[in-house]
């Protein structure tokens, strides 16, 4: 048994891993001030003895005796990280800061979950982990993807200075159940208009690609990173390598939703990427043949139901 601190533990990603943790027997504290986690992705855990909840911001000193640290806080959709961008990018550079310092008085292993958008707006296609990216360091988008990148340079400093054992995955596009029905991401965007009989939003021509991965097989790929030999610290991508246009998701949403809606268009954000996809290669290699195993239509039949089930409870 471990004792694991997961800091954005009641956000979309964090609760599943919370609860695939405390599955495998160990005892979890999930740290998170609620900002864009929610208590509800976390309520069915509270009866468990192995489990804590502490409301706390990573941008201060958090203590705790732990072995194993995941490090996933910080809010991850345009429309939550452009809010307050300068707290966005103090919630990825002081809580990595934070999180390494615990760490290192602990002695404890720890997992930055960073980003496919480090990569910015690629031009090499598909990503892999040896590409630097090509980001705008003063759009709007930057203070995600250079507070990510920054985050990513301070886990090597301190792996090269104090040899802290870290791991570094990049997670691209992921989806399912318990991520916020107003993310503004671009799954549960059209998954809720289309629950509504509203219009579908399409940014741009709907021809710019993304790739969709399902929450479990990231969750996957997460808990074979950290287990890990020490020597092994990444970055590695995790990710689906299936490409989809906005227009194929659109579609698919309808079709699989029965919606009567339409789809309408407005203009791209700024900075916004033409194409990404991950060059998953070095996972497979690395985390024992990993690779995902559930694909979009599957994915998506499983994440409607969730928020058929929440529409429908009144929740949202």
């Amino acid at each position: 048994m471990k004792r694991i601190l997961i800091t954005g533990g009641a956000g979309f990603i964090g609760s599943h891993l919370c609860e695939r943790m405390l599955n495998e027997g160990n005892e979890v504290i999930c740290l998170d001030n609620f900002f864009t986690g929610r208590r509800k992705n976390v309520e069915h855990l509270l009866q468990h003895p192995g489990f804590e909840l502490v409301r706390h911001d990573v941008t201060s000193p958090y203590l705790a005796e732990v072995d194993e640290i995941f490090n996933l806080a910080c809010p991850a959709s345009p429309v939550h990280y452009q809010y307050n961008p300068i707290k966005t990018s103090k919630t990825s550079i002081m809580g990595a800061i934070n999180m390494l310092g615990l760490a290192k008085r602990v002695k404890a292993r720890i997992l930055q979950a960073s980003t496919s958008e480090v990569y910015g707006d690629p031009e090499v296609h598909p990503q892999p982990e040896a590409y630097w990216g090509n980001v705008n360091p003063i759009g709007i988008r930057s203070c995600y993807d250079e507070g990510k990148r920054c985050a990513e340079t301070l886990f090597m400093d301190y792996y090269r200075q104090h040899k802290i054992r870290i791991k570094i995955i990049r997670i691209f596009n992921t989806y399912g159940p318990n991520m916020h029905p107003n993310d503004g991401r671009v799954v549960s965007n059209f998954i809720m208009q289309a629950l509504r009989g509203e219009d579908i939003t399409i940014f741009g021509s709907g021809n710019q690609t993304r790739s969709f991965q399902y929450v479990d097989d990231l969750i996957e790929g997460m808990v074979r990173m950290i287990n890990t030999p020490d020597e092994f610290i990444g970055p590695v991508n995790i990710g689906n390598p299936n490409e989809f246009t906005m227009l194929e998701l659109a579609q698919k949403v309808i079709e699989l939703t029965g919606s009567t809606s339409k789809m309408i268009f407005k203009p791209l954000p700024s900075d916004d990427p033409r194409q990404r996809r991950p060059d998953i290669s070095l996972a497979h290699e690395a985390l024992g043949g990993w690779e995902p195993t559930i694909q979009l239509e599957e994915g998506l039949k499983r994440t409607i139901r969730y928020f058929e089930g929440e529409l429908s409870s009144g929740r949202i």
